[in-house]
């Protein structure tokens, strides 16, 4: 894991947020968070909001740190390594956002793509209780042995994870996949699938196994 002063800490600008009902028409349903990957925006994902279960209200968050032409939560090395104080950093961003609005819904699951698996999974592990469930594709969670501010222990293996990938996936590490899998195994109760040709990205047949996870780890517990 690198070392916490490789990064100057940010300065972060005001969220933005693209949701998928007006304000008026949220009240009392669940959320679900999108957050997605390194270089990307909150356009990325939000096509996705149409094939999931239509009971939830999806909010595309955007990254805090401009990388390129897109965003990033937090900055990473050319060694694809990163910061954990980086990490947390973008966490207390996204909670400042959600503390605005959770209070206006029955729950809240989050979904992330490859960096944003990584954001998903650490805001689980900094307050196991808010979450209904996480869904991560084709990504990782951090290394954060040690850090008390990831309440690991807090997790009892009842928080429905959903982790899709390609064992080709040339982008994630096999020492993230590695770490993740023993992170997931021993904190959540975790149903991971395997896709072929899908690479590092997200197919049709997964979105569909995500519905399937959302209506049955989420709705039908609510």
């Amino acid at each position: 894991m690198s070392q916490a002063s490789a990064f100057p800490a940010p300065a972060f600008p005001n969220p933005v947020v693209l949701w998928s009902h007006e304000e008026e028409e949220r009240a009392g349903k669940p959320l679900l968070v999108l957050l997605h990957g390194y270089g990307s925006n909150e356009q990325d994902l939000f096509s996705l909001a149409g094939l999931l279960p239509q009971e939830f209200v999806v909010a595309s968050l955007r990254a805090p740190i401009a990388t390129g032409p897109g965003f990033t939560w937090f900055p990473l090395t050319a060694s694809i390594d990163y910061s954990l104080d980086a990490v947390k950093a973008a966490a207390e961003y996204v909670f400042s956002w959600l503390d605005s609005c959770k209070s206006n819904h029955s729950s809240v699951t989050l979904l992330g793509f490859s960096m944003g698996m990584a954001m998903a999974t650490s805001l689980l592990r900094q307050r196991p209780a808010d979450f209904a469930a996480v869904v991560g594709l084709s990504g990782f969670a951090v290394d954060a042995e040690g850090d008390p501010s990831f309440r690991d222990a807090e997790l009892d293996g009842s928080v429905p994870l959903f982790w899709g990938r390609d064992q080709q996936d040339p982008v994630i590490t096999p020492d993230k996949i590695e770490y993740t899998m023993e992170w997931a195994r021993r904190h959540t109760d975790v149903t991971k699938v395997l896709y072929t040709g899908m690479w590092h990205g997200i197919n049709q047949q997964e979105i569909g196994h995500v519905g399937e996870f959302l209506e049955h780890k989420v709705l039908t517990s609510v």
